[in-house]
């Protein structure tokens, strides 16, 4: 469990942009269960998700350069949340998938040629002797535009996507699930980035981060 608790050169919790962000949190008596999720709803709501931002710049996945932005893709927001939680002494680590978006779609396709979101992150958090999962991807007005419900975190639950929206339209499919990380696994990423959507890449390779 140690590994799940360690500070890396991404999950720099020690850095005053994490302290600073887990501050609140601190010293006030509350359960890991209770602080988890009010961490979950602080990222979830505090930065407003954007799939539209692709980088393959190292910096760019350091918890401490995501926590002072206003918006990220699923993978930063789940980088914040599990520094987050790793500062506060609870044990959490990343997960990675393959999904497919079925909801506003037409930007996606166009700019990436295809609708697949991969990889997704979440985070999977460490409470009462069982591991669960949170997904703080998309934030609470994202998921009212989207006639979907946003995802709550009980720290009892899998906190996943929805297969469907509120109006019974298909939402999310998860189609692969590629296990979990005790870091931030960068090659791993970019292999599977570059795999995925080789078009992005094909115009200026001296690029590292592709805004849409």
């Amino acid at each position: 469990m140690e590994q799940y608790l360690k500070e890396t050169a991404y999950l720099n919790y020690s850095a005053k942009e994490i302290q600073d962000l887990i501050e609140p949190f601190k010293n006030k008596g509350l359960t890991p269960v209770e602080i988890a999720k009010q961490v979950y709803l602080l990222v979830r709501d505090g930065y407003r998700y954007d799939p539209y931002t692709i980088s393959i710049d190292k910096n760019h996945y350091i918890a401490s350069n995501l926590a002072v932005k206003t918006k990220g893709h699923c993978i930063d927001k789940a980088i914040i949340l599990i520094a987050a939680l790793r500062g506060l002494g609870i044990p959490a680590r990343l997960r990675l998938a393959k999904v497919t978006n079925h909801i506003a779609v037409e930007r996606l396709t166009e700019r990436f040629g295809t609708n697949v979101l991969t990889p997704h992150g979440m985070a999977e958090v460490y409470l009462n002797g069982n591991w669960v999962k949170a997904t703080p991807a998309f934030n609470k007005e994202l998921c009212i535009l989207c006639k979907v419900a946003p995802l709550e975190f009980d720290g009892e639950t899998d906190s996943m996507f929805q297969e469907y929206n509120q109006e019974g339209a298909a939402f999310m499919e998860y189609l692969e699930d590629y296990g979990t990380f005790d870091d931030v696994p960068l090659n791993f990423m970019l292999e599977n980035i570059r795999e995925h959507y080789p078009t992005v890449f094909a115009v200026d390779t001296d690029k590292t981060t592709f805004k849409f």
